[in-house]
């Protein structure tokens, strides 16, 4: 049996962060959500950790394909997506992601529109999800920069044990900024 409360410590994690947007993959305006993405896992975490971070069009077939790269071939244990979760025929975030995870985890999107619902009635049209691949964890944000950190410091407190759970690195945080459940032994 794994000791889940060590988790696999010496281990860096790495960490996919692709945001999804036609204009920002053409250079037409700068990626903001990605960034916010990078800035909170940088006020989060303690332990090491390296971004893998890419900038795509809303193509399906390319969001599935850059997903299964960063799980299978450079072993992100988390990825982070933001953008293509809205309503629009273009949003296809959410599809390309269940396609590629072999299990959904609803609550992660169940978790982020309750608490975006609390800032804008629109968050009923944000079709967040999450779900596993292997052995890593894939998480749909939505693409405004404020709804980013919402979303992250609603959902993030399960994100370390759901790793442990699947043998992932074992994610440290600054407690002053982000607290994380673990089960006591």
């Amino acid at each position: 049996m794994t000791d889940l409360s060590k988790g696999n410590q010496q281990q860096k994690a790495k960490i996919g962060i692709v945001t999804i947007s036609d204009r920002a993959s053409a250079g037409v305006y700068e990626d903001i959500s990605g960034r916010a993405i990078i800035d909170s896992f940088t006020d989060y975490l303690t332990s090491p950790w390296q971004a893998e971070y890419r900038v795509i069009p809303d193509e399906k077939d390319l969001i599935e394909k850059t997903l299964c790269e960063l799980v299978d071939q450079l072993g992100c244990a988390l990825i982070v997506t933001t953008g293509g979760t809205g309503p629009a025929k273009r949003d296809v975030t959410p599809e390309a992601t269940e396609a590629v995870c072999d299990r959904m985890m609803p609550g992660f999107g169940e978790l982020m529109r309750q608490e975006s619902l609390k800032y804008v009635p629109t968050a009923i049209l944000s079709r967040q999800t999450a779900g596993l691949r292997g052995n890593s964890l894939i998480i749909n944000l939505p693409g405004k920069p404020s709804a980013i950190r919402q979303c992250l410091d609603a959902v993030f407190p399960a994100v370390p044990y759901c790793l442990d759970l699947m043998n992932g690195p074992y994610l440290q945080t600054n407690e002053a900024v982000m607290k994380v459940f673990r089960p006591k032994n």
